[in-house]
């Protein structure tokens, strides 16, 4: 009897050990298949925030209008609150749905404002909790070539959105510049294509960390329309780039205390 517990014992004890081997074994297969462009992201979401921001609830005035974004894992909920005179103007959008009130009244709206609407909020989201949004399925990302900016070392990435998930700016190009030293982004840039397309370039200023989430402020400068992204940083050192405002997240409140 003893014989035969024992020999339980000991093939219970090398399963065990073989599980976890093959455990470990799955999870360096799984950091070797990403890509640098993904590895460089991913200690930038975690500089940022990490896992926080998967339960974060944090409201923020932007351009004097009030915001706020709720995550529960896969399931978000994004509001503002905008003043138009008498009128309360209050959209939420999540995962499944848009909607809009003014005053209380639930609005009917048609699809292309919906989306309008949604576009836009989405975007005041997006900038507020970078690079958080980088991970979405939608977003395609390559690494670009280290840079020096202003005797700092860079990692430069890129980033297009898939028309599937990419809203109706999937066209638009993203770089960013992450410090290679605390891994945050210091740099961003992006052109468009809307009203006869535009560039922009912007600096991170006025970084703090709140609840163990980083918020940035950004001064916004402009390029001539189709200078190359990569050309922006050289052109910021030399004072060639216009400045056109300030990105500011003001009043910054975690609501999860």
């Amino acid at each position: 009897m003893l014989c035969v517990i024992a020999t339980l014992l000991l093939s219970c004890n090398k399963k065990k050990d073989s599980d976890e081997a093959t455990e470990k074994n799955d999870t360096i297969r799984i950091e070797k298949q990403l890509s640098k462009a993904d590895s460089i992201v991913n200690r930038a979401i975690e500089a940022h925030g990490g896992s926080l921001y998967d339960t974060a609830d944090y409201s923020f005035v932007f351009r004097g209008n009030k915001y706020r974004f709720i995550n529960n894992g896969d399931h978000f909920e994004y509001s503002s609150e905008v003043q138009k005179g008498d009128s309360l103007v209050k959209d939420v959008m999540t995962q499944d749905q848009f909607k809009r009130s003014i005053n209380s009244t639930l609005q009917t709206l048609n699809k292309e404002d919906a989306g309008k609407y949604s576009e836009t909020l989405n975007s005041v989201i997006y900038f507020a909790t970078l690079p958080h949004k980088l991970h979405d399925a939608s977003v395609n990302t390559k690494f670009v070539e280290e840079t020096t900016i202003k005797g700092k070392k860079y990692d430069v990435i890129s980033a297009t959105f898939g028309q599937d998930g990419g809203g109706k700016d999937f066209n638009d190009e993203y770089q960013y510049w992450i410090n290679k030293d605390n891994h945050k982004i210091d740099y961003l840039a992006y052109n468009y294509q809307v009203n006869e397309g535009g560039v922009r370039f912007r600096a991170a200023f006025n970084t703090r960390v709140i609840a163990g989430v980083t918020f940035q402020d950004y001064v916004n400068y402009e390029a001539p329309v189709k200078t190359a992204l990569k050309d922006l940083p050289q052109l910021y050192e030399q004072g060639k780039l216009r400045e056109v405002s300030h990105i500011l997240t003001e009043n910054v409140v975690n609501n999860r205390k």
